[in-house]
């Protein structure tokens, strides 16, 4: 009398298995997460630049009716403008020939390598960080 033993292999994953797909989600995660968080500061950035020369061009159309930067104000002190939580508080600093408008990054935005950014009437740029990057 013989005995045919059958192998059977029960359907599913192995411990070991599971093990190594955790290991190179984590991996990927730990690669593509802090990507992704840079990718949207720098979209954040990208919009505040934006809203500073809007208001700069603003500044020079009020300067041309009124031949003074004195008594212009933002038309809002925050960037976005619009919904959402705001990135960046916008400051206007202006005299009679000069003005200064300065965005200082809020909340987690200040994780951005740019940190503080400027512009003023004569088009120059500053920014905390390497200008080329930031502007």
């Amino acid at each position: 009398m013989s005995t045919h033993f059958r192998s059977r292999r029960a359907a599913g994953f192995t411990l070991i298995e599971l093990m190594v797909v955790v290991i190179v989600v984590g991996i990927l995660a730990a690669v593509a997460i802090p990507s992704y968080q840079q990718y949207v500061r720098r979209s954040h950035r990208a919009v505040v630049k934006a809203d500073m020369a809007e208001y700069a061009q603003r500044a020079e159309r009020y300067h041309s009716s009124n031949n003074s930067y004195s008594g212009y104000t933002l038309p809002a002190k925050v960037s976005p403008r619009e919904g959402g939580v705001a990135r960046y508080n916008l400051a206007f600093k202006g005299d009679g020939t000069s003005f200064t408008i300065t965005a200082t990054p809020q909340g987690s935005q200040t994780k951005d390598s740019c940190g503080k950014m400027s512009l003023d009437q004569a088009n120059r740029k500053t920014a905390e960080g390497t200008l080329t990057d930031c502007w």
